[in-house]
């Protein structure tokens, strides 16, 4: 487990296997503030493109961890805190990665700003794109992503299509459905069409599985994302669920460190994270396996998601 600032992993992934991550946004800095979020609210909301963190520092963290470190590993990953292309060294940043080794460079996007020429040039050299879609209309888009006032949803259309005429590696286009907000039919015969115009290679419908920061984010059920699966045609898939704890990267020493500190005081996920010096999207994994096994459980305090060791778990501990 690497515990380096702003390099992450390798955590089992549901779509990328073995993926090390590489946070190049300050946390929470983001053009959305998505409903269903699995680190919480949008602390600070911008379309601003700045070098948040440094080319150097990411290059330096990372040449770091690979002499080092001989974990397997599928991808490296731009993703992290928030939008990573909202760094405006992103492009240098794949770049250097791409000199410095034959791993694969994902980049996990929201999408929102391949409107803009330069993103869309910065990202040519990545090996795959996994940008999302959740809406095809503008009112809905504002319901589930809650996005930056600059943004409009055909624009960040517009950007997908001119994307995908000119990039010539992988692009897997993820439809994030959360119940009675954006899976009403209307709205996914809209995003079905304009996902396939859009031409990805993969279309993968997922939903709510870990915990959202807002309780109203609940899940699409089993049987409704099936027949929602066929609306879309040959290239979807639903991403399975992970099975965490059967992979190597599970470490259940982590786990149960997170009991421990759990045992003592509920925590957020940012308390976890600073007091165990692991980082937030690792702890959120852990977190999801836990919960999964009722060994942990939510609570809402002053609206800020708390995680407490469930009674059976403490009684055994």
């Amino acid at each position: 487990m690497n515990i380096q600032n702003h390099i992450f992993g390798p955590v089992p992934s549901r779509r990328l296997g073995f993926s090390l991550g590489l946070d190049i946004v300050p946390y929470k800095t983001c053009s959305f503030d998505c409903v269903y979020c699995q680190l919480g609210q949008t602390t600070n909301k911008t379309i601003q493109r700045r070098e948040y963190v440094s080319k150097q520092l990411i290059i330096r963290e990372l040449k770091s961890y690979l002499a080092r470190e001989h974990d397997e590993i599928d991808y490296i990953t731009f993703s992290g805190s928030g939008e990573p292309t909202l760094n405006s060294k992103i492009g240098e940043m794949i770049q250097e990665v791409k000199r410095m080794t034959d791993i694969p460079v994902a980049v996990l996007t929201n999408g929102s700003l391949l409107f803009k020429k330069e993103v869309r040039d910065e990202l040519r050299n990545a090996d795959l794109i996994l940008p999302s879609l959740n809406a095809v209309t503008q009112d809905t888009f504002e319901r589930v992503n809650r996005p930056h006032h600059g943004l409009n949803i055909q624009d960040i259309i517009d950007g997908l299509k001119k994307f995908r005429k000119n990039f010539d590696n992988e692009i897997w286009l993820e439809v994030m459905l959360v119940k009675g907000i954006n899976d009403n039919m209307g709205e996914i015969e809209q995003m079905a069409g304009i996902s396939n115009e859009i031409n990805p290679d993969k279309i993968q419908l997922n939903t709510v599985v870990r915990p959202p920061c807002e309780s109203f984010a609940m899940p699409v059920d089993a049987n409704q994302m099936r027949k929602i699966c066929q609306m879309f045609g040959q290239k979807a898939e639903i991403i399975a669920p992970c099975a965490r704890k059967a992979m190597k990267a599970y470490e259940k020493d982590v786990a149960n460190k997170i009991l421990t500190l759990l045992k003592r005081r509920p925590c957020t996920i940012d308390g976890i994270s600073n007091v165990l010096g692991i980082h937030r999207n690792e702890v959120v994994k852990y977190l999801e396996v836990l919960e999964e096994d009722r060994r942990v459980a939510r609570r809402i305090h002053k609206n800020q998601t708390y995680f407490v060791v469930n009674k059976d778990e403490m009684r055994s501990m």
